[in-house]
């Protein structure tokens, strides 16, 4: 079958909630893919950061057949040998006391709103069904009704009503609206360190930090979204750390399992996560010996192979190059580690299906900006070829 003919049946039997680049991808190694026709192609967007330590990396293929050849699935009713390991590096890697597995990254986040609401009923005092969770303009935490229901994206919401209740929206980065916002009845603020569907917007130095204390005064939880800032996007293990803070709720996912299995979790204290009891949350799949074991290994490599400082030397190597180009195209590069925004005055499509021809996967957001995040694993003079081929598309592109 040619490209064509997989995509016409794409487009025949599957709904259209997507809007993919029209390449047709085969199979991967480290930081390429390729097509059905053989054709090569530099990943620059490791899967929305769920692929940070390169596809098909050897050790995590290793794992996922050793432990596929004994258990899979033993659902939560019993114990298996893999998630008390899991838990214990999560604890060593992170210091956070406890930490709830889940699968997908909307699942993680929708385990913190609860986790947030039934801390406030239960620790804070907050009166029943009361609580209010502050959240931030330009957000994406996930597509379930819940999460829809405190976007400000108008298309994330048409047709899904009625919403969720309690809920306070406040421009990103601004502490002052933080501020205004918090009442008795607040049981959190949950924040991307660093905005991705956004168009890797970063917040104002120090927000983060005036944000923490101001939870912490007000006795209120500081949950942290880095299911994609995680896990060494940023150049740090995580976001949060170049404002030198801790969040109380972490929530990660995508990179935990190296783009093999769909794992996440929150990390939080004994405290807040000492609230569930027996039957108050689950998943059949979370937990499972299967991911725990990927997650485990994925972990491993990230540190031990040390793509979180490759994240942080290679990312500012990227992003200065990236910001020495001068086009009329160009509004403004902007990024952090490997997590790089480019944001044009006009459509940023073009630009993305331009750079396929080159050799070179990419994929906008929010109409305007070409999003650039391969796996951490990409070497200098993979970006000098990457960049070369960005250059030509931006120069010729920009002219039209």
């Amino acid at each position: 079958m040619r490209a064509q003919d997989y995509i016409d049946l794409e487009s025949r039997y599957g709904a259209h909630n997507y809007r993919p680049i029209d390449v047709v991808i085969e199979r991967a190694e480290g930081v390429w893919v390729y097509d059905i026709e053989g054709k090569r192609y530099l990943d620059c967007l490791a899967a929305y950061s769920a692929v940070n330590q390169g596809h098909c990396h050897p050790k995590i293929v290793q794992t996922l057949h050793e432990q596929a050849s004994k258990v899979t699935l033993t659902s939560r009713a019993f114990r298996n040998e893999q998630l008390p390991l899991l838990y214990k590096e999560l604890h060593d890697l992170t210091g956070f006391d406890m930490a709830l597995p889940m699968n997908s990254g909307a699942e993680a986040v929708e385990t913190a709103i609860k986790t947030a609401r039934k801390w406030g009923y239960k620790v804070k005092g907050i009166s029943r069904d009361a609580a209010e969770i502050i959240v931030c303009a330009g957000n994406f935490h996930g597509r379930t009704v819940t999460i829809v229901s405190f976007s400000s994206d108008e298309q994330y919401r048409d047709g899904f009503g009625p919403f969720t209740p309690g809920f306070k929206i406040i421009p990103y980065g601004d502490i002052e609206a933080l501020r205004d916002a918090i009442n008795p009845n607040t049981c959190a603020f949950l924040v991307e360190p660093i905005q991705g569907e956004a168009g890797i917007v970063i917040p104002p130095g120090g927000f983060l930090r005036e944000a923490s204390d101001l939870c912490r005064r007000n006795r209120v939880l500081l949950m942290t979204d880095e299911i994609q800032s995680g896990l060494g996007r940023t150049g740090k293990l995580f976001a949060y750390m170049h404002e030198g803070i801790t969040p109380d709720v972490l929530i990660v996912g995508k990179a935990l399992s190296g783009g093999f299995y769909p794992v996440s979790a929150i990390l939080a204290s004994r405290e807040i996560l000492g609230v569930y009891r027996p039957g108050d949350h689950g998943s059949t799949f979370g937990g499972n010996p299967m991911g725990c074991a990927i997650a485990r290994t994925a972990l491993r490599v990230l540190i031990e192979e040390k793509m979180v400082e490759r994240s942080a030397e290679l990312g500012a190597y990227f992003l200065k190059k990236l910001q020495s180009l001068r086009s009329p195209a160009l509004k403004e590069v902007r990024g952090r580690g490997l997590w790089i925004g480019i944001e044009l005055n006009g459509l940023a499509r073009p630009y993305c299906e331009a750079l396929k021809e080159e050799g070179i996967l990419c994929k906008e957001t929010h109409d305007h900006v070409i999003r650039i995040a391969p796996p951490l694993i990409i070497t200098r003079e993979e970006i000098d070829w990457a960049f070369d081929r960005i250059a030509k598309v931006i120069e010729k592109l920009g002219k039209d």
